[in-house]
């Protein structure tokens, strides 16, 4: 539970869901978008219509303009299970129904998904890495040791009572609150992994929503058959287009995964995979229909940091699709931690992280900080895990342009 400066959990929710890649649409339309000269043209309508919040530290924010292509830039990627839009207003109950999500008290503001990615240089090949929601870390701000999923309720919970002192309510308080959950999420993973985090963006429950169905669904590919009554989840096995509810349910089940949240996290990966490839190869950049609607969602569903000048990362971008995306997961110990106040969570190492991401990063910076040079992303990823004594999922490099939803065959 949460128990410091006035930080109150929401209750444990049973069969509630808890969502889980909605922000990998946000992720792979964002970076995609860049990939053709047509696409390019219609970015100037995300440059001025994107929510956006100040969360990055002056420290942290790259330089503006074209000197921007020419640093590393690392950018955290969350999925909130939040029941407002990105101004911060209620979510309408219909649209909640839709989404199986209960009503405006379910919402814990958690950040059930979180994401690093790391753009080096000049675009190229690009990482993602997931950590999972319920890994034990110490969170910024002085909140104690908890799951790193809590970090933005704990920042959000204590500023919610200095915001009202000065006078700020509804869509206005939320916003302003939001942005400090950003900002303490943003430190706990600064200060976890050893990166420095240089943009955000989050998506919430309905932007997913409207990000899979903007594209007209995104293929996916199952083991087995499942029928899962806690997510919703009832799909036969094999290859199948999910879309809007489906897909939420897709990437949402946990319950009767062999592996649990790391198989859910396989699954997130799995459908990051096949939304570049939906939008690279299906023709979504080339037509004008579906690429206004799709920039049209962007809008609604995503929240940015104010500092992210997207037309010159889209440039940075460009050649996307001649590149790839590295995926991977932290290296984990155990699935089933004891704590004292949050039940059981999952295990993990500060130590062992780094090493992990400064091995599968590679580069002069990278091999400096771990005091070993890598070779290829995923040897050298497997290589720390093992050297590490911790489980991990193997990374999986996918070219965009002929991304598969089944990073190694069908998931779970």
């Amino acid at each position: 539970m949460l128990r410091k400066r006035g930080v109150t959990a929401a209750p444990a929710r049973g069969h509630r869901w808890r969502p889980v890649a909605y922000t990998a649409v946000g992720l792979a339309s964002l970076l995609v978008l860049g990939g053709t000269g047509f696409a390019w043209t219609q970015l100037s309508r995300l440059d001025t219509g994107l929510a956006t919040a100040d969360v990055i530290a002056p420290s942290a924010q790259v330089p503006s303009g074209r000197a921007s292509l020419s640093v590393d830039q690392t950018i955290l990627l969350v999925g909130l299970d939040s029941r407002t839009d990105v101004q911060g207003n209620p979510l309408p109950q219909d649209v909640l129904d839709q989404l199986h999500a209960g009503d405006a008290a379910d919402g814990g503001d958690t950040t059930d998904t979180m994401i690093v990615v790391h753009i080096p240089a000049g675009g190229g090949s690009a990482s993602a890495i997931s950590i999972p929601r319920d890994s034990y870390v110490q969170i910024a701000g002085g909140f104690g040791k908890h799951k790193i999923n809590s970090a933005y309720t704990y920042g959000k919970q204590a500023a919610l009572d200095t915001l009202r002192e000065q006078g700020l309510t509804g869509a206005a308080l939320e916003r302003a609150a939001s942005a400090a959950g950003a900002r303490t999420a943003i430190e706990t993973v600064e200060d976890f992994t050893g990166l420095t985090i240089n943009h955000y963006a989050a998506v919430n429950l309905a932007g997913f929503y409207a990000l899979s169905n903007a594209v007209g669904g995104v293929p996916v590919c199952l083991k087995q058959a499942v029928h899962d009554s806690y997510s919703g989840a009832d799909f036969p096995a094999g290859k199948q287009t999910l879309s809007g509810a489906q897909a939420l349910a897709f990437v949402r089940q946990r319950h009767g995964l062999p592996g649990g949240d790391l198989d859910r996290i396989a699954r997130q990966q799995a459908f990051l995979a096949g939304m570049a490839q939906v939008v690279l190869g299906t023709g979504t950049l080339t037509n004008p229909v579906r690429l206004s609607g799709l920039i049209g969602a962007v809008q609604q569903s995503v929240v940015i940091d104010q500092g992210w000048d997207v037309l010159t990362f889209a440039e940075q971008m460009h050649g996307l699709t001649s590149g790839s995306i590295t995926f991977a997961t932290i290296p984990v110990q155990s699935l089933s931690l004891q704590t004292p106040d949050d039940g059981d969570a999952v295990k993990v190492d500060s130590v062992q992280v780094r090493d992990f991401i400064t091995a599968l990063l590679g580069g002069p910076a990278a091999a400096t900080r771990g005091g070993s040079t890598a070779t290829t992303p995923a040897s050298a990823a497997k290589q720390a895990a093992e050297t590490a004594g911790a489980t991990t999922t193997s990374p999986s490099t996918i070219a965009p342009e002929t991304a598969s939803t089944d990073l190694s065959g069908c998931v779970n």
